[in-house]
């Protein structure tokens, strides 16, 4: 191994780390439950979007990841002090695959569009696009269905009870957007 990539080999690990403990800690913020949908409201999406804006897509996706593969292996790290297998198996476990595919999502999309446009206005609306796709309808497309097969919903019910998260993560991407590019724009070699 040269001492060259050992820096920054080391530094990916970090950032890995510090986001997947923020994803996690996001989680200690208790859970909403409407009743409708099996599937709680929570603030780790948030972590989740934020992790792809703000690492990239192979960094971000294996935050997620991390905090996912130590949740199933039981550790209570999902909103509610939950952990096990169950999680992965019950209703929110699209949810839980869909962090990963949505962070990378989001993490592609910030790395070679979004700090690629020339105007901070561009920057704002294009990295709106990106959080919405990867964590909203990325996340909502493996969660949805996810939940209608497991509950025994029909897909259109499962899709109506998600209508419900929709307010509270259209306010998360605004908020990920906001401090993924203000980060970026005082240190442009994040997604690097």
């Amino acid at each position: 191994m040269s001492t060259t990539t050992a820096p920054s080999q080391t530094r990916n690990t970090v950032y890995v780390a510090v986001f997947a403990a923020m994803i996690a800690a996001m989680g200690l913020v208790p859970p909403i439950t409407l009743g409708v949908i099996p599937v709680p409201i929570t603030l780790q999406t948030l972590g989740v979007m934020l992790a792809g804006a703000m690492l990239g897509p192979w960094r971000g996706s294996l935050a997620s990841l991390v905090v996912i593969v130590l949740s199933v292996a039981g550790l209570p790290l999902l909103a509610g002090g939950r952990g096990g297998l169950g999680v992965l198996l019950g209703p929110t476990g699209g949810y839980l695959v869909g962090w990963f595919f949505g962070s990378l999502v989001i993490g592609a999309l910030f790395k070679y569009w979004v700090i690629r446009m020339q105007s901070k206005l561009l920057q704002l609306v294009s990295g709106l696009v990106a959080t919405i796709l990867g964590g909203i309808v990325v996340i909502y497309l493996f969660g949805v269905p996810w939940t209608a097969v497991v509950t025994g919903l029909d897909l259109k019910t499962s899709l109506v009870g998600s209508l419900a998260f929709l307010p509270g993560d259209l306010l998360k991407a605004v908020v990920a957007t906001l401090v993924a590019l203000t980060v970026h724009r005082s240190y442009r070699g994040l997604l690097k």
